[in-house]
């Protein structure tokens, strides 16, 4: 494990300031900080970790007429378990449910799964592990998963030159449902609050996520989440995938479909949106809907497999 120096923040304005340190970085649920320094994959670890879990206001879970808000330190158990949104945001129910495993949840919160760094096993492998790789992401000159083992990598291409992608289960859904991201300074749609560069989200190092806003589902909007993993109880995903898809009339007038663990950032699908637009719901409309997926792709040597995945899943949330 990394040294490093350890303290609680009693409030917001608290971890701010202490972030303003140099070698100063967030502890949440801290799944994957601890994860990374336990592993010694960062060339430039934090030194101090400053923990944000037990300030008062970043744990709860709040509706009202406008939608729901939910704190950013709280647990993805909670969400998962939560009555209100289990029947009134069900896809970001079962998005929570589909992380980890159960004591994971228990410790993981929400801001944490939309911050957590890539899975590449080049990025994450280091001196302790066995072999340490200078890749792209740590300042190094090239992706080793580009001509390396590629198997879960982007099948959209590259952002400059690492292909490693996004592997949050939370983030397609935030996204499908139109979500908000507040933090310390500003709100975020979540596409902006992803970034294609060597870091997963935009955030400043002493900006930090405060809540999370997901406005009202029309009453004629169908959600989902879909999720592949290898062993689903607990490993990241090969591909997920989120849809909100609102029908009037028996015809599609609105639809937001998103892809995750395939891209750098979460992949929202416009074309394949535009397509369902106007049409009634069928199997013809949907095949012909999730063709357009396999249109812009870029598989590697070793996943051209996500493409097909990707296409069962969109097509299974169209029609379910």
């Amino acid at each position: 494990m990394e040294r490093f120096a350890y303290t609680d923040a009693a409030t917001i304005a608290d971890a701010v300031s202490m972030l303003k340190t140099k070698g100063a970085s967030v502890l949440a649920g801290g799944t994957d900080i601890l994860v990374l320094l336990k592993k010694g994959a960062l060339l430039n670890p934090p030194k101090k970790l400053v923990n944000i879990k037990n300030i008062h206001g970043l744990n709860f879970i709040s509706e009202d007429a406008q939608g729901l808000t939910i704190g950013a330190a709280t647990k993805l158990s909670a969400i998962a378990a939560s009555p209100v949104i289990r029947e009134n945001y069900s896809s970001l129910a079962k998005a929570a449910q589909a992380v980890a495993s159960p004591p994971l949840r228990e410790m993981g919160t929400i801001a944490g799964n939309i911050c957590q760094e890539v899975h590449c096993w080049y990025f994450r492998r280091s001196f302790i592990t066995g072999s340490f790789f200078n890749c792209a992401r740590k300042g190094g000159n090239g992706c080793f998963a580009i001509k390396g083992d590629n198997r879960y990598h982007s099948i959209f291409g590259g952002a400059k030159g690492c292909v490693a992608v996004n592997s949050s289960d939370i983030a397609p859904v935030l996204i499908a449902l139109n979500a908000q991201i507040k933090t310390t300074e500003r709100v975020l749609a979540p596409e902006m609050f992803f970034t294609g560069d060597y870091k997963t989200t935009v955030l400043n190092n002493d900006e930090v996520v405060t809540e999370i806003r997901i406005p009202k589902p029309n009453s004629g909007t169908k959600q989902t989440f879909t999720k592949f993993a290898l062993r689903p109880t607990i490993d990241f995903a090969v591909v997920n995938a989120a849809t909100a898809i609102t029908i009037e009339n028996d015809k599609v007038i609105d639809t937001r479909i998103v892809l995750n663990a395939v891209a750098p950032v979460p992949k929202r699908l416009t074309e394949v949106e535009d397509a369902l637009k106007g049409n009634v719901i069928s199997g013809a409309a949907a095949e012909a809907a999730v063709a357009l997926i396999a249109k812009n792709t870029a598989p590697l040597a070793d996943n051209t497999y996500k493409v097909q995945i990707a296409k069962t899943l969109i097509k299974r949330a169209i029609l379910g």
